[in-house]
């Protein structure tokens, strides 16, 4: 479980990179992005299954998993852009990212979990260290105009802790399947650019190199870390560690020189540190249990 956790974790780290990123991109439309990352994370998942015969195992999908897989990424990515368009960022980023809390508060449901107190805590410390970061410039305002935008970005992170709160029911199911979840929600990106955008294409060799980083880590690799984390290690220590993705961001942003470091960003790093240990507490104590047990 340890090591599942540990991929797990991979996707967070590599989640850090899609700010900067996509700030690289250029003005690439948001659907249009999708729709070219996506495609380029089909590929991934493509480039596994040639390379591994062990990722490249099949077994029979349930058609709900398919509902599930696609639903989860498109479903995501089209409410969070709706979100963006509708709410201004600040409010939408930090509804959205209540999908944290929701993973787990939602294990509880899990069979063969428990849900403890230090997962809960550990949880809404991340939560508050989010708050600080992604409102840190002005506050908070909600405003009825933007009703549609928050509700967009509810359904956002009530789609994302589904999806991955549902997979773990399925962990028989490979995770070679993520290729074509990712090969369907480039589809359906692609549909929806058609229908509400204007193509605009990276104008030089660094937006492209953006857009091939974008499809190959966060936009990529990630989702095939992710649905591996969630089926077979602690899906709550994965859920209260997530929301180091946005601290991640921001340090990220500074180190590109793209953003400050502040107050708000140190105290969020001790909030969304400190939750994540708590929340991986007995975990850690099972690991060093097991490591004095070897050691004997």
């Amino acid at each position: 479980m340890a090591r599942a956790t540990l991929i797990g974790f991979s996707a967070i780290a590599m989640w850090a990179l899609l700010a900067l990123m996509t700030a690289a991109s250029g003005s690439v439309p948001p659907f249009q992005l999708s729709a070219i990352t996506f495609a380029i994370g089909t590929g991934v998942g493509l480039a596994a299954q040639a390379a591994s015969p062990a990722f490249r195992k099949s077994e029979r999908v349930p058609p709900v998993v398919w509902l599930i897989g696609i639903g989860g990424l498109f479903g995501y990515h089209f409410l969070y852009f709706t979100a963006l368009r509708n709410a201004p960022t600040v409010e939408a980023s930090l509804i959205g990212y209540l999908w944290p809390l929701l993973i787990v508060l939602g294990s509880a449901l899990v069979p063969g979990e428990r849900l403890g107190w230090h997962h809960v805590a550990g949880a809404c410390l991340g939560l508050a260290g989010t708050l600080l970061i992604i409102g840190k410039d002005g506050g908070f305002s909600f405003d009825s105009r933007y009703s549609l935008g928050y509700a967009a970005a509810g359904a956002s992170a009530l789609f994302w802790s589904g999806y991955s709160l549902l997979s773990r029911r399925f962990q028989a199911v490979p995770t070679s399947t993520v290729t074509w979840f990712c090969a369907a929600t480039a589809l359906l990106s692609a549909l929806c650019h058609m229908a509400l955008e204007e193509t605009i294409w990276p104008v030089n060799m660094g937006e492209w190199l953006a857009v091939l980083g974008l499809g190959l880590l966060p936009v990529g690799a990630a989702f095939y870390a992710w649905d591996y984390g969630v089926k077979h290690g602690n899906i709550q220590v994965l859920g209260a560690a997530s929301y180091a993705a946005p601290l991640l961001s921001t340090l990220v942003l500074i180190a590109a020189g793209r953003a400050e470091p502040t107050a708000a960003t140190l105290a969020a790093c001790l909030l969304i540190t400190g939750g994540a240990a708590l929340a991986a507490k007995s975990m850690i104590f099972r690991q060093k249990e097991l490591a004095e047990d070897a050691a004997v």
